[in-house]
């Protein structure tokens, strides 16, 4: 018998495996959390499967997101990048990125990990939301408008309240899997 997915990855193999095996899979790892705020900056504005099918090119492109390496691209780097055509090129986007890793290292040095000021958002615990239908989920909410506030505080770039409540999503901060979606108890 076939397992009940969220609407929105079924009839996709490569969205249906990111959404069985990651999406909303709470993450911790700062390194992991870190690929996916590059991931989601490049998202701004595009459909997450265009990021998703040019992953291993950002991948390859941004030093496996070894934030250490990014927060110190210099301009050739920076031409390198917009001629990838594996890539999203957008000037701004890569600007972010590395300006985005340094405020990282910044939060990692007041705060231990990233991960650690991350989770406080949400008491060290994910919000379990009670998404009956993929297209109910909100795009953003007053925690992901505060949680953008303080990044952008922070000197992050890109992380607007939408792109910050994907992330959320993403990681497992939130848990807006469907709940007849065979993922909702396990995440």
């Amino acid at each position: 018998m076939e397992k009940h997915k969220c609407g929105w990855c079924v009839g996709d193999d490569l969205y249906e495996v990111y959404h069985d095996k990651e999406w909303g899979v709470p993450v911790y790892d700062d390194h992991q959390l870190f690929e996916f705020l590059v991931l989601e900056t490049f998202q701004a504005g595009l459909s997450w499967i265009t990021i998703l099918r040019k992953r291993e090119n950002f991948r390859l492109a941004f030093d496996f997101f070894d934030y250490k390496k990014i927060a110190k691209y210099d301009l050739d780097k920076k031409e390198e990048l917009l001629r990838n055509a594996g890539i999203v090129r957008n000037k701004l986007k890569i600007n972010a990125t590395i300006t985005n890793a340094q405020a990282f290292m910044a939060v990692q040095k007041e705060f231990g990990s990233f991960s650690k000021y991350i989770r406080q958002f949400v008491d060290g615990k994910p919000i379990k939301n009670q998404v009956k239908h993929y297209k109910e989920a909100p795009a953003n909410t007053p925690l992901s408008d505060a949680l953008s506030k303080d990044l952008k505080k922070r000197g992050f770039k890109f992380v607007g309240s939408t792109v910050v409540y994907a992330h959320m999503q993403a990681t497992g901060m939130v848990n807006d899997h469907e709940v007849d979606c065979f993922r909702y108890e396990e995440v």
